[in-house]
């Protein structure tokens, strides 16, 4: 899943972009609000990272922006230890949760998670599609009960449908989360993956919509 980290702290920056990416996230990093707000405005995320204590644009601007032009990503807001005002106010401006410094990446990437579980409609921590399961903490999907051996990219592949079961996929987003906004791959690199997912998964748990893309279908 593609996400958007805004923070002006290199040192920090790093350490988040290094944990995310380890978690199986694909990251695009920027320490500039005007650039943020840019990205956000014309990209499509999983979620945003943001930092309130931006330079120039500052952050609770930027997403008074992006709300107000209605950008649904979900959003976690990096404040200053004791500025509680800030978090109200962002809060109140419509990010999703909040995260003073300092922190541990343990608990950023468990507040990450739980924002990207609750804006696809999922509550429990694990995600489940007929008789597979999705476990984000450990990286590990199991059929069954049995764990499947996944590559990282056939397992963002497999989390991206399972946040957005009952939704028809296209070749271009599924390129977008997988590969970033820049990506020099074509719809057949996505057609060959899927495949390959497929049999380890079983074929029906991904279906073909011709012309329009995927979809992963709850089971009734």
């Amino acid at each position: 899943m593609r996400i958007l980290l805004v923070e002006d702290d290199a040192r920090i920056a790093d350490d988040i972009a290094e944990t995310l990416t380890h978690a199986g996230f694909l990251v695009e990093q920027t320490a500039d609000g005007e650039d943020a707000w840019f990205l956000g405005d014309t990209e499509d995320y999983g979620a945003v990272i943001l930092d309130l204590g931006l330079p120039g644009l500052d952050g609770l601007t930027i997403l008074k922006r992006w709300r107000a032009n209605a950008r649904r990503f979900p959003i976690l807001v990096l404040t200053a230890r004791g500025s509680w005002m800030e978090r109200v106010e962002g809060i109140e401006a419509g990010a999703d949760d909040y995260l003073p410094k300092p922190f541990q990446m343990e608990e950023l990437l468990a507040r990450l998670r739980a924002i990207i579980r609750r804006a696809s409609g999922h509550a429990n921590p694990n995600l489940a599609l007929g008789d597979l399961a999705l476990d984000p903490k450990h990286m590990q999907v199991t059929r069954n009960g049995r764990l499947l051996h996944l590559s990282p990219q056939e397992y963002r592949l497999l989390s991206y449908f399972m946040h957005h079961q009952n939704r028809v996929v296209s070749h271009s987003e599924l390129i977008e989360h997988l590969y970033g906004g820049d990506a020099d791959c074509d719809t057949n690199t996505i057609e060959v993956m899927i495949g390959r997912l497929r049999k380890k998964i079983g074929a029906e748990a991904i279906r073909t919509r011709r012309g329009f893309g995927y979809i992963a279908e709850t089971p009734a």
